[in-house]
């Protein structure tokens, strides 16, 4: 088999909300594997301090300061990619936020922007670089689900439905897209340690309630996704397409 099959070597990977947490890992993943890498958020402070991180560890890093919840400022993204010759062979949709509360007492502008940053911000960046791939016959996109493109919990019922979503939206990009050369798949992460998940980590009880549901005993790292994002990237899924892969320590297969 050949050797070279991870390697991602002169292609570009836009990963939207990548200034840190998975994002950061997916990025930092993709360019030791040789990817040139193109850094989304809105915090430019942030967004800058990864740049040059990166930077400084050979990477080639640039910076698209966008909000994916935004079809205008979206579109003006692609435009000004288009204008700079940056074809975006590798999506990830990452972009996402979290919002608890029992769904009697939730607002529907709550609703509404958990899912437009976790599911209709997927639709949107997905339609506008899938534009590009199927000009080019080449294209791979990953899109960020969870346990909860499968399994409910109590108080997150917007961010439930946007990644049970996105497990479908995943598929339908298969669907649609795949006859030009473009692969879409997702990657579901169990509990992982993020500032996003810092109130449950926080939490002895629910700290010990993860471990203890989890066959690895413990939370996931950001950085152990990294190897399934360079695998969904890579050559060596070409025939893998409309599928969702969990990299939670076995929580989703077990009682």
């Amino acid at each position: 088999m050949a050797t070279n099959l991870f390697d991602l070597t002169g292609k570009t990977a836009l990963i939207t909300g990548s200034s840190r947490g998975l994002g950061r890992a997916f990025a930092e993943g993709l360019a030791s594997a040789g990817a040139s890498v193109i850094l989304n958020g809105m915090n430019r402070e942030r967004l800058d301090a990864a740049e040059q991180e990166m930077t400084q560890s050979g990477y080639h890093v640039e910076i698209a300061a966008f909000d994916v919840t935004d079809e205008s400022e979206v579109k003006s993204a692609f435009a000004k990619f288009d204008k700079a010759g940056i074809n975006i062979d590798i999506l990830i949709n990452n972009a996402g936020v979290q919002f608890r509360k029992p769904m009697v007492e939730l607002e529907t502008s709550d609703w509404h922007r958990v899912i437009d940053t976790n599911l209709t911000s997927a639709f949107v960046v997905g339609r506008e670089a899938a534009k590009r791939m199927i000009e080019r016959g080449y294209g791979k996109i990953i899109n960020i689900g969870s346990l909860t493109s499968e399994l409910a919990r109590a108080t997150v019922a917007p961010y439930t439905v946007a990644k049970g979503g996105i497990k479908m939206l995943t598929k339908a990009m298969a669907a649609e897209w795949g006859e030009h050369g473009i692969q879409a798949n997702a990657i579901g992460p169990g509990y992982m340690l993020t500032d996003m998940n810092e109130a449950l980590t926080s939490n002895p009880d629910f700290d010990a309630w993860v471990k203890s549901r989890t066959p690895a005993r413990r939370w996931g790292k950001p950085e152990e996704l990294a190897g399934t994002a360079i695998y969904l990237s890579s050559a060596a899924s070409d025939y893998v397409n409309g599928q969702i892969i969990y990299a939670d320590g076995g929580m989703i297969s077990v009682l």
